[in-house]
């Protein structure tokens, strides 16, 4: 019997929970991992500042463009055709990139990659409700959560290493050989868990995104889900301006501290899948963002009576990620189940709703010359924005129209 028949015969639920994590930490790893790499690349490229930050800026870019695209391509298409062609891209422009002899072409590429590694955050996470029930999925999407958290504090200690031992071409050369072991993976052990519905018609892909877009409940849930969680980029860009500067901390150690805040991330997920199938996914969703809000207020109080310290940033910012981590799952789970008929296409505008707002969140506490300030208020405005989207998604919740 031959591997592509073998695979056939499995039943949607034999998709492995681990390569579903493991290909949706390639794409976010590729955009940390780069990070302490930039000024040596820029000084053997001959870049100047502004365009290494460009190579960071075009990938969120890509990551917040390509899950519009995956999403219906995968509902029309079939999930894993689609993957192994986003991962094709993403192993060949890593591989590539690692050769660029200019800023220029790997602005490009890195684009590209973005493009290709962001296949796996949209297509996993439908994978998943493909299989599951609704609380069920929010179950393993929490769990999923949960191994691909340790991503963006891990990759800036991978990026560091790869560079200062073997330099900065390395790193996407490690990322290529990820991309081609998650394609190897993805051929031999995932099966095809949606049915295709013919031929994609750009008429029927716009008209898809309207319902979800015209959807009280499931615009609650991506634009709470985006403020509860992604919000919290706009901390972690200030980060070490508040460490370094505000505070006189060694640079080092603001590794240290942003660790912390993803340990909150990782044992918020823990906890998610374990409290899910005991609790209202709703209630757990609202009482979570609930303590992210409590959180980011104590912070705001803080920087306002001028205590700043390092255990007040770290430990209310600990629990603002612990909050988060609990309701991120929940309110995924909760979006991408609004309209069964196009899961892809739900997965893949939350996904854009959440890089946007992390864009922007991170964008606005860039202003100003208190970063301890400005990425307070952003977090508590942010989780109130939060709060009042979910109680909105909970009123007008139900199904959308199907699709075409």
């Amino acid at each position: 019997m031959t591997i592509a028949a073998t695979i056939a015969e499995k039943p949607a639920g034999a998709a492995p929970l681990w390569l579903l994590a493991l290909i949706t930490f390639s794409g976010t790893l590729a955009m940390h991992i780069f990070v302490p790499a930039l000024p040596e690349a820029g000084h053997d490229l001959g870049a100047s500042i502004g365009a290494m930050q460009m190579t960071m800026s075009v990938y969120i870019f890509g990551l917040a463009i390509g899950q519009l695209l995956y999403g219906p391509l995968s509902d029309r298409f079939g999930r894993r055709s689609i993957l192994t062609t986003g991962l094709v891209i993403y192993a060949a422009t890593g591989l590539w990139a690692a050769f660029a002899p200019d800023v220029h072409t790997l602005i490009i590429l890195r684009l590209l990659q973005a493009l290709g590694g962001c296949s796996g955050l949209v297509i996993g996470r439908a994978i998943v409700r493909d299989t599951a029930l609704a609380k069920e999925a929010a179950r393993r999407l929490a769990l999923m959560n949960l191994m691909v958290a340790i991503g963006p504090g891990a990759a800036p200690l991978l990026g560091s290493a790869l560079t200062t031992t073997f330099g900065w071409r390395s790193i996407f050369f490690a990322l290529a050989g990820l991309g081609a072991v998650n394609l190897l993976f993805t051929w031999l052990l995932l099966p095809e868990t949606h049915s295709t519905s013919g031929t994609a018609q750009v008429g029927r892909l716009a008209r898809n995104y309207g319902r979800l877009l015209r959807s009280p409940a499931f615009l609650g849930y991506a634009l709470g889900g985006g403020c509860a969680t992604t919000s919290i980029y706009g901390f972690i860009a200030a980060s070490p301006f508040i460490f370094i500067h505000q505070l006189g901390r060694p640079d080092y150690e603001v590794g240290i501290y942003l660790a912390i805040q993803i340990s909150g991330i990782w044992l918020g997920s823990m906890a998610a899948s374990r409290l899910i199938p005991k609790v209202s996914v709703d209630r757990l969703m609202v009482g979570a963002n609930l303590a992210s809000v409590l959180a980011a207020l104590s912070f705001l109080a803080i920087v306002l009576l001028g205590h700043l310290s390092v255990p007040l940033v770290v430990g209310p910012m600990f629990f603002f990620a612990l909050g988060a981590g609990i309701a991120s799952p929940a309110a995924l789970g909760q979006a991408i189940s609004v309209n069964p008929a196009v899961i892809g296409s739900a997965s893949g505008l939350y996904g854009f709703s959440q890089m946007a707002v992390g864009a922007v969140c991170t964008a606005i506490t860039g202003f100003g010359s208190n970063p301890a300030l400005a990425a307070a208020i952003v977090l508590a405005a942010a989780g109130l924005v939060a709060q009042c989207s979910f109680w909105i998604a909970l009123r007008f919740r139900g199904p959308t129209a199907g699709a075409d």
